[in-house]
């Protein structure tokens, strides 16, 4: 991997976060920063911009290709990226249209990446079964694969109404780049390639060693089915400070907050400082000064063959000036650090 072809991006959830006196953040002004971080990683020239749909009073962004679009008016070459669409609870039709939508005003730089997304609230919020959660992220995934050749759709499923030589629009001015986001699921993996979508590795926890796989079997199950190669992003958590010590102790309460506040409602042990310094030295937690993360992320680089590393720079209650010092070091240091220890490793 050169480093000329390794894009550098950032994904948020709109985390809500903390202001100066350490209150929660009200969810329309959480929105508004998010717009500000898009803007300052524009202005930085960072490759893409991610932002991801929820359905909860922690994570303030539920329709990302709104925020995005304002996004859109106020930036003029970053990519715009869902991280991700929860494909599983939405229509493919209106996912396509305002995805669609989203290109054409931001003159060619909406991408869209799906997944079946951690969280479950967007089920009960629209009216579906959870014992239907893997049939339906299959059935709807085949759909927008169709939708995206942009010609008269016909198509028939179980859960859903059929299409019958149907125009659907508006159309992009080239298809629409659309990804599919997997968090460890070999069948995920196979079922992207199958349609010939690029593959987004969620990994957020645990020695990004152990994906390499996933990357190999979606090499060969490109191959089985006839498809060319398509390249592979990471998305992972991490902080950026001026230090070690200075992005592990901004870090730390915050992501430990989040992580206990989820982890309740799904059976985890409180998250402990071992596990914690764990996972940033032999772990998914990119945390430490621009030196550290860089060499961190040019590991992952090497290990998986990616062609896009995208930092999730929001954590809980993170307040939003660290985040954008976060954003200045990421852009500033880390990427050219990136840079030169790949092509050093290239010789």
């Amino acid at each position: 991997m050169g480093a000329a072809t390794l894009e550098f991006g950032l994904d948020t959830f709109g985390d809500v976060t903390d202001d100066a006196a350490g209150r929660p953040t009200p969810q329309p002004q959480v929105i508004r920063e998010v717009v500000a971080e898009a803007v300052l990683a524009d202005r930085l020239g960072l490759d893409v911009f991610g932002v991801g749909e929820h359905h909860r009073a922690d994570l303030a962004i539920s329709s990302p290709e709104m925020v995005l679009a304002a996004a859109a008016g106020r930036t003029g070459r970053i990519r715009l990226a869902s991280s991700v669409t929860v494909l599983s609870s939405d229509d493919p039709v209106r996912v396509f249209q305002r995805f669609s939508t989203l290109d054409a005003v931001s003159d060619g730089r909406a991408e869209l990446i799906v997944g079946r997304g951690s969280f479950t609230e967007s089920f009960p919020l629209f009216g579906l079964p959870l014992d239907q959660y893997e049939a339906l992220f299959e059935e709807k995934l085949a759909l927008l694969a169709a939708l995206r050749r942009e010609a008269r759709v016909s198509w028939q499923g179980r859960l859903r109404a059929p299409l019958h030589d149907q125009a659907v629009f508006p159309r992009t001015a080239r298809p629409l780049p659309t990804r599919v986001a997997v968090g460890g699921s070999p069948e995920s993996v196979v079922r992207a390639a199958r349609h010939g979508l690029p593959v987004v590795l969620a990994i957020i926890g645990g020695d990004p060693a152990r994906f390499r796989p996933y990357g190999e079997l979606f090499t060969r199950a490109l191959a089985e089915f006839g498809q060319g190669p398509l390249p592979l992003a990471v998305h992972s958590p991490g902080h950026v400070a001026a230090s070690d010590e200075e992005a592990r102790a901004r870090f730390w309460p915050h992501y430990r907050a989040m992580h206990d506040r989820i982890g309740a409602g799904r059976g985890w042990p409180p998250f402990s400082r071992e596990a914690y310094l764990h996972e940033i030295e032999r772990g998914s937690l990119y945390v430490g000064s621009p030196e550290t993360v860089a060499r961190k992320i040019a590991r992952t680089v090497r290990l998986l063959g990616i062609a896009r590393f995208q930092l999730k720079y929001s954590a809980g209650s993170l307040p939003h000036a660290l985040m954008l010092d976060c954003i200045e070091r990421y852009a500033g240091e880390v990427r050219p650090r990136v840079q030169a220890l790949l092509d050093e490793a290239m010789g």
